[in-house]
C-alpha cells in the first residue's frame, strides 16, 4: 500500500510516503532506538536552520526574495525532517539516507518525500506577521497532534499484533504532518502563500 497524497492547489509544497503499511512487527520495539543517530543529525540541522531563517529575514527585506543558498538547505531540512518522523513512527523499514542535498525538488531516492517550490519573489511587509497568521494553525495544530500520539500508541500495538500500520490512522498521520510542513514553510518565509486548513 502506498500514500501519494496530491497537494492542495497553489500551494507549493509537496509530501508523499511511498511505502507499504505492512511493516515487520519488531519493528516498533526498536526504531526508537535506531533513529538516535539521525535525531541527533536533524538537531544540529534545526539549529543552523533557525540561523539561516534569522538570516532569511533580513534578506527579503532588503531584496524581496530568498537566497537560494538559504532556501536549498531549509528544503532539505523539511525534507530530512519528513523522513526522520516517518521512520521514527515505524511507517516505513528502510533507514533513512545521511543525505543533505540542499535543493528544493526532492531526489526521489526515499520512500518519504517533500518537494517545495521556490518564489521568485517575496512581500517584504508579510515577514513580520506571518507568525500571528499562523497562530490559528498552531491551535488546530496543537490539537490534531494529541490526536497523533494517541493513534501512534494504537499502531504501536496494531503493527505489533498484526504486522500493518491501520490505513486510516496512516493517512490521518501524514495528513497531520503535511498540514504541519505547510506551516513550517510559511513561517520559514520559504513562500507567500498561506497554508489552507486541510489534511489533504
Amino acid at each position: 500500500m502506498t500514500t501519494s497524497p496530491v497537494p492542495a492547489v497553489g500551494f507549493p509544497l509537496q509530501i508523499d510516503l511511498d511505502a507499504p503499511d505492512t511493516i515487520a512487527r519488531w519493528r516498533p520495539l526498536v526504531h526508537w532506538l535506531l533513529i538516535i543517530p539521525q535525531a541527533v543529525v536533524l538537531y544540529a540541522l534545526l539549529i543552523v536552520q533557525s540561523i539561516i531563517r534569522f538570516l532569511s529575514f533580513f534578506a527579503i527585506l532588503f531584496t524581496g526574495k530568498m537566497p537560494e543558498s538559504f532556501f536549498g538547505f531549509m528544503a532539505m531540512t523539511h525534507r530530512y525532517q519528513w523522513r526522520v518522523s516517518t521512520y521514527s513512527l515505524f511507517m516505513r523499514e528502510s533507514y533513512p539516507p545521511f543525505e543533505f542535498l540542499t535543493v528544493g525538488p526532492d531526489p526521489n531516492d526515499d520512500p518519504a518525500k517533500l518537494s517545495i517550490q521556490q518564489a521568485p519573489h517575496l512581500s517584504r511587509g508579510l515577514i513580520f506577521v506571518k507568525w500571528l497568521l499562523a497562530i490559528p494553525h498552531y491551535i488546530v495544530l496543537f490539537v490534531l497532534f494529541i490526536a497523533v500520539y494517541v493513534v501512534a500508541i494504537i499502531a504501536f500495538f496494531a503493527v505489533l499484533i498484526t504486522g500493518k500500520w491501520p490505513e486510516s490512522l496512516r493517512t490521518f498521520v501524514i495528513g497531520v504532518m503535511r498540514w504541519a510542513f505547510r506551516v513550517s514553510i510559511y513561517v520559514s518565509f520559504m513562500t507567500d502563500e498561506y497554508p489552507p486548513f486541510s489534511l489533504d
